[in-house]
């Protein structure tokens, strides 16, 4: 089973998702492999599970039975790679550039992990939806197991997020937590608290402010979650609104509320913690590793017995879908060099300036030391040509000092110039990347319609064909009947004998 990912770096979502899967794949008896261009720390600790990973795709010397595709560019990468293998697309986020499905004759199905993802699926990429199927995240309960039964009051809450951080949303809630008596920590990449062991801290804690896997995992754990991230805030998880908010993961579309003290300190308020551990039971209950691990094995069986049994050739088709994909591909990232290229310029004279910046200080820094040096020299008493002397190079120095002053606002405008072209650059790309999206969109809405036109085009050719074989069936049967045989045989006597006498006869009448 070759799994792809856009990277096995950083401990994120979708590489802890992987990293998870193989293992159990592993111990089930089968062979996982991880591709990923870009390795790091989830890498070595597939490697250590003694599972292959790999950054190109040659040095897989016998090809896979399925792939188990996720992010387009390493999805596609591989289906290139190995000709004739069945795929199954994952789809696990609604923003992320990286997570468009791709349209492919191999892939046989789409996965999404909640209802949000299952929409772009659908209405973003038009993928049929009988081709889809939904597969809610899942939480390891060997490795997160339930803590001890929470405080009547809460006393420690923990951030638990990679986007964490003071730019963010931890101020917010360090409001809130402050107004009813709380500590916060914080546990993320962004935070500079990067836990290799969750399962071992959130334990301690009895508010965890977390989304998606995290609040999945710290509500195995037993902990009161309420939904948050730096998008936006969303509702403590209670029993009430726990058929509602796990099929959207706990994910973007939970989080409707804005981020502030008030928002958040009310659902602090919520906390009951028996209400937290029945929460805990009923998803340590649905959302165990083996029953999803069970359905994605059932998932690549399916696939794997469909693309055996189907006879027909897809080279064809799978050329002109590659071709559109990277039709699709070209323009979004020439345009994205184009914006980096021009970030990058700025960003250098950005860097020249606050360099020529910092040598006018220092410049005028000893232009000042020697306008104080000259400063003590002119009150000491000297002859009238010294006198004249030391205040003539005083007041140079003194025009230096203002010119200096004068270039060095300058370059403090320029400076500012630049950086607001930076900003500038910065949001024209994100809005290529949205406008790439939409592109992405209106390309496979494209691509759907064209197909269904040529499929009714193919349906009016059949019925043509359909009539044609009918008309000639027809005539076969005539051609070969007793009056054709009379007819064709005495039809010229007809024409020589009996229609002259017609004619006479009709005369004569």
């Amino acid at each position: 089973i070759l799994i792809t990912n856009n990277t096995l770096g950083n401990r994120a979502g979708s590489e802890l998702y992987v990293r998870d899967l193989a293992v159990a794949l592993l111990k089930r008896g089968h062979t996982p492999i991880a591709y990923s261009t870009s390795l790091g720390e989830v890498a070595r600790e597939l490697r250590a599970a003694t599972i292959p990973v790999i950054d190109d795709l040659d040095l897989l010397a016998a090809p896979p039975d399925i792939i188990h595709g996720q992010h387009h560019l390493d999805t596609m990468t591989a289906l290139l790679r190995f000709h004739g293998v069945p795929a199954v697309y994952f789809c696990h986020g609604w923003i992320p550039w990286e997570e468009a499905a791709p349209r492919f004759p191999r892939i046989l199905r789409y996965v999404a992990v909640d209802h949000t993802c299952r929409d772009r699926l659908v209405f973003e990429h038009g993928i049929p939806e009988n081709h889809i199927r939904v597969l809610f995240n899942f939480v390891d309960l060997d490795r997160f197991k339930p803590r001890a039964p929470l405080p009547i009051r809460p006393r420690r809450a923990v951030v638990f997020s990679n986007q964490a951080n003071e730019y963010t949303h931890i101020g917010p809630i360090r409001e809130a937590c402050v107004r009813c008596g709380i500590t916060v920590d914080v546990i993320g990449l962004s935070a500079g608290n990067v836990c290799a062991r969750p399962e071992e801290a959130l334990g301690s804690y009895d508010i965890v402010f977390a989304k998606a896997r995290a609040a999945l995992e710290a509500l195995a754990v037993g902990g009161a979650v309420v939904l948050c991230d730096a998008t936006g805030a969303g509702p403590m998880v209670t029993t009430d609104e726990l058929d509602r908010l796990r099929p959207l993961n706990f994910g973007i579309r939970t989080l409707q509320s804005s981020l502030n003290a008030d928002v958040l300190a009310a659902e602090i308020a919520r906390y009951d913690p028996t209400d937290a551990a029945e929460v805990s039971r009923r998803i340590r209950a649905s959302a165990g590793l083996d029953a999803a691990v069970d359905q994605i094995i059932s998932l690549y069986q399916e696939v794997i017995s469909e693309h055996s049994s189907a006879s027909e050739d897809n080279a064809d088709s799978e050329q002109r879908s590659a071709s559109r994909y990277l039709r699709w591909l070209t323009p979004a990232l020439k345009r994205v060099y184009t914006l980096e290229a021009r970030a990058n310029q700025a960003v250098s004279e950005r860097d020249q300036a606050i360099a020529e910046r910092n040598g006018m200080r220092d410049e005028l820094a000893k232009k000042n030391v020697e306008y104080n040096q000259l400063s003590s020299d002119a009150d000491l008493p000297r002859q009238p040509v010294e006198q004249h002397r030391v205040r003539d190079q005083f007041r140079q120095t003194i025009a230096e000092r203002d010119r200096i002053s004068a270039e060095l606002a300058d370059v403090n405008a320029r400076l500012n110039q630049t950086s607001d072209e930076c900003a500038a650059l910065q949001g024209q790309l994100t809005e290529r990347e949205h406008d790439l999206l939409a592109l992405e969109a209106r390309f496979k809405r494209e691509c759907e319609q064209h197909e269904q036109q040529l499929a009714n085009k193919e349906g009016v050719i059949q019925g043509l064909s359909s009539t044609l074989s009918s008309k000639e069936a027809q005539l076969e049967n005539i051609t070969s009947s007793l009056g054709w045989r009379l007819l064709s045989r005495y039809g010229p006597l007809k024409h020589r004998f009996l229609l002259p006498l017609y004619r006479r006869i009709r005369n004569v009448l």
